[in-house]
């Protein structure tokens, strides 16, 4: 079963109320209005893409410790994907996804990395809950997705749906009151700095699948 179809069939299930947790019929289609609106805004088309020089950055990982990329890159190509949170039942599958991908990743000499506004101590529980042993790292504010032209708000009626319906407070999850996410995002860095493969998406129950940064990182080997 490829990640595309393990998010479809997530997808499916929650909004057919088959999940423990259930939304009424208008909650389903706000979000929906959601993401139709964020793939309208054309927002994914603008962030950068191949051929672009990648920011550079330092941000600390899920025991506090720095985390730079210029530091990495002189060890090999980076794999940085960026996703909403771990709270986000799409996000955790892909970043399972991309656990098992990872002596793949590794084999080819590069590095992977995964960034979301969340903070350290959600990036320690999500890390020890779904075994995953590349680095978590904690984008405060969606400063990096912002250069990376990925930060967006969400809207009112989004907000207050998560508070009120979902009981998830992210201003107190990612200890930012900016209520910002990244598009997920997934971008394979070359050793000079280069982006050499970018992919982002304004739905984010839509994930790119690991075989396509895989058959970039063996034309960098």
């Amino acid at each position: 079963m490829t990640l595309q179809d393990k998010l479809d069939a997530f997808k499916a299930a929650f909004e057919a109320d088959q999940l423990p947790f259930k939304l009424a019929a208008q909650d389903h289609a706000l979000m929906r209005e959601a993401i139709q609106a964020q793939i309208a805004s054309g927002m994914a088309e603008r962030a950068l893409k191949v051929g672009d020089a990648a920011p550079g950055f330092t941000l600390s990982d899920s025991e506090n410790r720095p985390c730079s990329s210029t530091a990495l890159l002189a060890k090999g190509p980076l794999v940085v994907s960026f996703y909403r949170g771990i709270w986000c039942p799409y996000c955790t599958l892909d970043l399972q996804v991309l656990q098992a991908a990872l002596p793949a990743i590794t084999q080819y000499g590069a590095q992977l990395l995964a960034v979301s506004p969340q903070s350290a101590v959600h990036n320690r529980k999500a890390a020890r809950d779904h075994d995953l042993t590349f680095p978590l790292l904690s984008d405060t504010g969606n400063r990096l997705a912002a250069q990376f032209g990925l930060r967006y708000r969400l809207p009112d009626t989004l907000i207050a749906l998560y508070q009120q319906r979902l009981g998830l407070d992210l201003a107190q999850f990612n200890q930012d009151d900016s209520w910002t996410l990244p598009l997920p995002a997934r971008f394979v860095i070359a050793r000079d700095g280069r982006i050499v493969y970018a992919e982002a998406h304004a739905d984010y129950t839509q994930r790119p699948e690991p075989q396509a940064l895989l058959s970039v990182l063996e034309m960098l080997a």
